[in-house]
């Protein structure tokens, strides 16, 4: 019994246990569910765009919009998250499949393409699937545009690019449809390598330029198959072409370049060139094209079947760029090119055309965009790293000993809206290193407004666009110098450029130039007073145009105008005078050179105007009168003035105020030189100086001061055998060429002998 009911116990006990067992299990299976649920909520809470790309990967063609919630909640979801953090890249793939597919109203699919940002990268096979949709017959045509420049703004992104090189002939064939032609052309130019060049192509392309005319987008392409193949391209192009791509995609650029300031470092910019490769990481501005792009390979990819060079990044020494000099591979930004000295230095002795060429197109849209299109910023951020940019293409170019094309057409037209101040020091550097000018072109291009800049500023302005202008013509003349010895090569400063010059073409833009500084510095110097700074500077100008002949091989010879002649010879500073006997010794060894040569040559190859033998003769002669003979405004001096004026001076002699003593710039040296002399004399009467051998021991001691310009037009053109007067004064200081040394020419402008 007691037996009996203990199992019976043990019976209930057990079934207790099974049913909390159950119960047990049953409860754990609910909280885990829960636990699971709450889970989703929170993933689906923390990350809803997840659940937007899942949708759009799945949504079926023919899905209505009207009323469709969902639809519009999720598309706004991944357009807050494109505009703020921008897409991964699969969801710009799964975004532009669905955009490109046309699963819902093409209104839906143009939002999606107006906000599509990629964050990073934007997956090539997205692409090439995105211009396989363009075979479609449903897909309208504002449509097809809008995918177009959304690859076009966002090509630089791109991964890779050998897939869509493959495809290259399915994109060429649309480029008879005339909407979609100039920006297929655009693509087609980026994407263009030798291989690409076909004569199928060439003749397509001229049969679309004989139909339409000579578009820019058409010139741009077939100027770039010339370069590949000149032998295919028998199409002769201009000397300048305009831009023949515009921008159509401030939206997105402005869009990436909210996005990227965000995510910027703070690292400073810095302007020096760097021999190894530089990580750009500063910040844009508004439009984001003054940041250089780092260097980064053109084919993505690290196994020996994709990668068909060694990248610019992976150069570290000049030593290595010399071991792989053939088989370097351009990067995908040719931009990134300004911040290595490696990559100028390939650029430099490669002298690949492609690449300048798309380096010129990346420099000129930074350029245009920025500085002429680009929004007015005048935060000191922003010009601040104008100026740094600015200043990285003024090394660039002069690290090339050249400039871009691209910089001259910008400065060309940046001239007509400068205000002369916004970075002057790297503007005017730039400007002096664009190449030959045109006379035709170069009056309206640079002297206009260069003209009105000049006479409407400052003295320092002023000498800044002479010493511009200075640096200009020492370029073109050292330029034309080494032409000059090479048998053959076109006379122009780039040798990238479409125009060649003949000798008479380069001869009339540098006389158009030189005229140009004349008439500026003659001017100048009368509203400035004779500023002795402004006329250092116009010297300066006047020592290069006067050595043409000797130094630079041209036969053009120009005198100064009586405007900056003048003002040196009667400056109170003597290193003015000492330069300008410094010119005037230059002009007269150029001159007898070039007589010289005459006299050898058979033909008439150099020809010298009679009146510039008759200007210089009356410039010697006026230096003579006033500094050697003491005739100071003489007939014959170069300077009429009335008696009645020269009373008025109350100067007792007036002819000799300008001669070696008592010129004003000499005369601390005349009292230096009779206290020297003399020490006793409590007076001084610096006409003792001209007694006996004085006046030698006084030229000699002007000497030993550094006046060697002063030094060299004495030996030359004073005669150093002329008797001396019976009371001790200089001789009449007959020029050097008398037609008593018949092997010199004559200096004096009314000797019959003179040089003609």
């Amino acid at each position: 019994m007691t037996r009996s009911s203990s199992l019976s116990e043990l019976g209930g006990a057990t079934n207790c246990s099974d049913e909390h067992d159950s119960s047990c299990n049953v409860s754990s299976s609910n909280r885990s569910l829960r636990l699971a649920e709450n889970a989703k909520r929170k993933s689906e809470a923390e990350a809803p765009f997840l659940v937007a790309f899942k949708y759009f990967s799945q949504v079926k063609a023919g899905t209505p919009v009207n009323g469709n919630d969902e639809l519009l909640r999720h598309l706004d979801q991944v357009e807050r998250m494109a505009l703020a953090q921008g897409l991964p890249p699969d969801a710009v793939s799964t975004m532009l499949e669905f955009a490109m597919s046309l699963r819902c109203r093409s209104s839906i699919s143009s939002r999606v393409l107006r906000f599509l940002i990629p964050a990073s990268v934007v997956p090539q096979e997205a692409v090439v699937r995105g211009f396989s949709w363009l075979c479609t017959q449903k897909m309208p045509q504002s449509m097809q545009i809008l995918f177009l420049r959304w690859v076009l703004t966002m090509f630089d992104m791109i991964d890779c690019k050998d897939n869509l090189r493959a495809i290259y002939g399915f994109i060429f064939s649309f480029v008879i449809d005339e909407s979609l032609c100039p920006f297929i052309c655009h693509l087609l130019y980026l994407l263009t390598i030798k291989g690409h060049v076909k004569p199928f192509r060439v003749r397509k392309l001229l049969d679309i330029q004989g139909r339409m005319g000579k578009q820019p987008y058409l010139m741009q392409l077939l100027a770039l198959y010339k370069v590949f193949c000149p032998e295919m391209v028998t199409l002769t192009m201009p000397s300048r072409m305009r831009a023949g791509f515009k921008n159509h995609s401030t939206t997105w650029k402005v869009a990436l370049a909210a996005l990227k300031k965000r995510n910027a470092g703070k690292e400073a910019p810095s302007m020096e060139l760097t021999l190894g490769v530089r990580k750009s990481n500063t910040r844009k501005r508004k439009f984001h094209h003054l940041e250089v792009p780092a260097l980064t390979p053109a084919m993505e990819g690290s196994g020996p079947n994709t990668r068909r060079g060694v990248c610019l990044q992976q150069l570290s020494s000049f030593n290595e760029l010399l071991d792989n000099l053939n088989s370097i591979e351009l990067p995908a930004q040719m931009g990134s090119l300004l911040s290595s000295a490696l990559a100028l230095h390939y650029l430099d002795c490669v002298q690949d055309e492609s690449a300048f060429l798309r380096l010129n197109f990346w420099l000129g849209h930074a350029l245009h965009e920025e500085f002429l299109f680009g929004p007015a910023d005048g935060s000191p951020e922003s010009m601040a790293e104008a100026s740094h940019f600015l200043s990285m293409l003024v090394s660039t170019q002069h690290f090339l000993q050249e400039g871009f094309s691209s910089t001259e057409g910008f400065l060309f037209k940046f001239l007509q809206v400068w205000d002369g101040f916004l970075h002057r020091p790297q503007i005017l550097e730039l400007l002096s290193d664009i190449p030959l000018v045109p006379s035709s072109y170069i009056k309206d291009a640079l002297f206009e407004p260069l003209m009105q800049l000049y006479f409407t500023s400052s003295v320092f302005f002023k000498c800044s666009v002479i010493e511009c202008l200075t640096s200009m013509l020492r370029k073109w003349l050292t330029w034309h110098s080494v032409c000059a010895q090479e048998e053959g090569l076109d006379i122009s400063l780039n040798n990238r450029s479409n125009m060649s010059l003949s000798l008479s073409g380069f001869l009339d833009s540098v006389l158009k130039l030189v005229q140009f500084v004349g008439r500026l510095t003659s001017a100048g110097l009368q509203l400035e007073r004779g500023h002795t700074l402004l006329l250092h500077h116009a010297l300066g100008f006047y020592e290069t145009v006067s050595d043409m002949f000797l130094k630079y091989s041209l036969p053009l010879f120009v005198m100064l105008p009586p405007g900056v002649f003048y003002p040196a010879l009667l400056a109170t500073d003597p290193v003015s005078v000492d330069r300008l006997g410094y010119i005037m010794f230059r002009y007269r060894q150029n001159l007898t050179s070039a007589k010289e040569e005459q006299k050898k040559q058979k033909e008439l190859s150099i020809h010298i105007n009679r009146s510039v033998y008759q200007e210089f003769n009356s410039y010697l002669v006026a230096m003579v009168a006033h500094l050697w003979n003491s005739r100071s405004f003489s007939p014959r001096s170069g300077i009429q003035v009335s008696e009645a004026l020269l009373e008025r001076t109350k100067v007792g002699d007036h002819s000799n105020c300008f001669d070696l003593i008592h010129h004003p710039a000499f005369l601390n040296y005349a009292i230096d030189f009779h206290q020297q002399c003399w020490p006793e004399r409590a007076d001084i009467d610096l006409n003792s100086i001209k007694a006996g051998k004085y006046w030698e021991w006084y030229v000699e001691f002007l000497f030993t001061q550094g006046f060697d310009g002063l030094r060299d037009f004495i030996k030359v053109n004073i005669n150093p055998t002329a008797a001396r007067h019976s009371d001790g004064r200089p001789s009449s200081g007959q020029p050097l060429s008398q037609p008593s040394q018949p092997s010199q020419p004559t200096a004096v402008a009314s000797s019959s002998t003179a040089l003609s």
